[in-house]
């Protein structure tokens, strides 16, 4: 509905008010134009194509427009979806009323819609007001420390140059006592002219150790202090860059995010998608204590494992992770619990230097595992056990002996293994069994078959010098009393865990077995501790076993997160 002129003999056309006010200025022939007001009863005769001045008959679906018979035959409608301007009316006016009913009907929808985006303004307002607050009070923040920064860099500059000046200053002195009508040389001139010879020797010692001095400076001169400054240039290129790089961290809708969340295992490692760092934030857990204790953190952990200091023994506490990278911190991980070891770690490797069967026992080369190949032995061996003889023990032991405190290490045995005997002994008996080979009955006909304390042929008062632990066939033997030196015919069986551990109280004389990966205790015993006492571990049958890799207990102490070291 706008206005529109008319002039003869040309075809009518449209205007807004400036628009006509424009194209018809006075004192022109256009002025003389009479504009028609818009109306709302105007309707036009239709619409007519503006190529063939033809009325409009058909839509064309493809191109999205209305058409007229010429066009709808020519080449550039080939092809096309062409329908009746009365289908494409129709068509049209159903959907336009569907969706405004479907609108009129949602008005209360609209409404809190309404509500809700007029709530995110205020929050926006809010938010941006206190995002704007945090930038300037980080940027303010910069500048302090630039302006402390420069203070200090200044007054390093500043103290130079006073020292600098100052020794200019004391050689121009020494210099212009040197100049003809100076004190020093009208001095000298006036001590020549002395001709009492005692006077003249008093006055002229001194004087000539200042003119000598004069003399040196004069004939070696160079300038007391630099001029230049060129060291206190500051080189800001990595800092410019920085603060040219400065941006705000990406989130969701942005091409870079921050790292998801880890995955931590229980070695632990966690894997995550890239990441330039990681924090790792730990805490024991006391039960006790009436409040939560501190995090304490490891930051710019690089990799998927981290070596943490100084843990207490025998402890619970809760790890989590978090990645970094451009987009800034991703999320923690879920809290991880893990059990450190009840003792020092004790780091040893198998000796393979004496004592043990070449022919049955191989050690590996890193001197971490032992495997057990009985062989043609083993075949001889099968018949004595038809008849109830004996059946040889194979040793091996540890190249460190325990004389004070307490030692925990751990093994992974073979679950395949035959019989394996895992524990400590006095280094001195196990000397002996090495120069005397120790026997026991098969343990298909033996009742026993349990653990072996050494000491079957002494009183029950005596601490055995042997403590083993006996494993086959997948399976840990256990002692229902506490009784060790009795054989206990009605011995049970658990399952072979991962790892064994074992940890040895020496001032106590007492050694006790775990499960290494939930630390849960599996037997105790006593055992003689008044020498040194070496871990042992016996094979009976083809076996296996290899030493778990755990952190030293050295001077500089490092224990792992739950104790165990870096597994890759």
């Amino acid at each position: 509905s706008w206005p529109w002129c008319q002039p003869q003999p040309q075809s009518p056309s449209h205007f807004c008010n400036e628009c006509f006010k424009l194209y018809h200025p006075w004192g022109t022939q256009k002025a003389q134009h009479e504009p028609t007001p818009p109306t709302l009863t105007f309707r036009p005769k239709g619409l007519m194509c503006p190529e063939h001045k033809e009325e409009v008959t058909h839509y064309c679906k493809t191109c999205q427009r209305l058409v007229c018979q010429l066009c709808r035959v020519r080449r550039t409608h080939t092809s096309h979806k062409i329908t009746p301007v009365l289908s494409a009316y129709q068509a049209l006016r159903e959907k336009l009323t569907k969706s405004l009913a479907y609108i009129l009907s949602s008005q209360d929808t609209v409404q809190t819609q309404i509500a809700e985006l007029e709530e995110t303004v205020k929050h926006t307002e809010v938010n941006g007001s206190q995002a704007k607050e945090e930038v300037s009070q980080l940027i303010q923040g910069l500048c302090a420390i630039l302006e402390e920064k420069r203070a200090t860099l200044l007054q390093a500059i500043e103290e130079c140059q006073q020292e600098r000046l100052a020794s200019l200053h004391c050689q121009i002195q020494e210099h212009q006592a040197m100049l003809e009508n100076s004190g020093m040389v009208g001095y000298a001139q006036e001590v020549l002219k002395e001709t009492d010879h005692p006077c003249f020797v008093q006055a002229a010692k001194q004087l000539h150790n200042r003119i000598l001095r004069a003399t040196d400076s004069l004939q070696s001169f160079r300038p007391a202090a630099t001029a230049s400054f060129s060291h206190f240039q500051l080189d800001v290129s990595r800092e410019l860059k920085l603060l040219t790089d400065l941006a705000f961290i990406r989130g969701k809708g942005s091409r870079t995010w921050a790292p998801a969340v880890p995955h931590v295992e229980v070695q632990p490692l966690w894997h995550s998608p890239p990441a330039w760092h990681y924090t790792v934030e730990y805490r024991k857990t006391d039960t006790k204590a009436k409040g939560l204790k501190l995090w304490q953190r490891r930051e710019e952990v690089h990799g998927t494992s981290a070596l943490v200091e100084y843990l207490d023994t025998d402890s619970v506490y809760v790890l989590r992770v978090k990645g970094c990278n451009k987009a800034g911190f991703g999320e923690y991980s879920e809290d991880i619990y893990l059990h450190t070891p009840p003792a020092p770690v004790l780091n040893f490797f198998l000796d393979n230097r004496w004592g043990f069967n070449r022919d049955r026992l191989a050690i590996s080369k890193d001197q971490r595992a032992v495997r057990s190949v009985p062989g043609i032995p083993m075949l001889f061996a099968a018949e004595r056990l038809m008849t109830s003889c004996h059946l040889s023990i194979d040793l091996v032991i540890g190249d460190v002996a325990i004389t004070q405190g307490k030692s925990y290490w751990a093994c992974c045995v073979d679950p395949s293994s035959y019989l394996v005997k895992v524990g400590v002994g006095l280094e001195s008996k196990l000397q002996e069994w090495f120069q005397v080979p120790q026997d026991v009955v098969s343990p298909r006909y033996d009742p026993d078959s349990g653990h072996d304390s050494g000491a079957e042929d002494t009183t029950v008062e005596a601490p055995p010098p042997y403590a083993f632990l006996t494993i086959g066939m997948g399976k840990i033997l256990l002692s229902h009393g506490s009784a060790l030196t009795s054989r206990d015919p009605n011995g049970c069986t658990v399952p072979l865990p991962p790892r064994i551990g074992i940890c040895l109280d020496y001032e106590q004389g007492k050694v006790s077995f775990y499960d290494a990966v939930s630390f849960r205790e599996l037997w105790e015993c006593g055992v003689d501790c008044s020498g040194p006492v070496c871990p042992a571990f016996c094979f009976i049958g083809g076996g296996a076993l290899h030493l778990q890799e755990l952190v030293a207990n050295k001077q500089e102490r490092k224990v792992t997160i739950g104790g165990f070291a870096k597994l890759d």
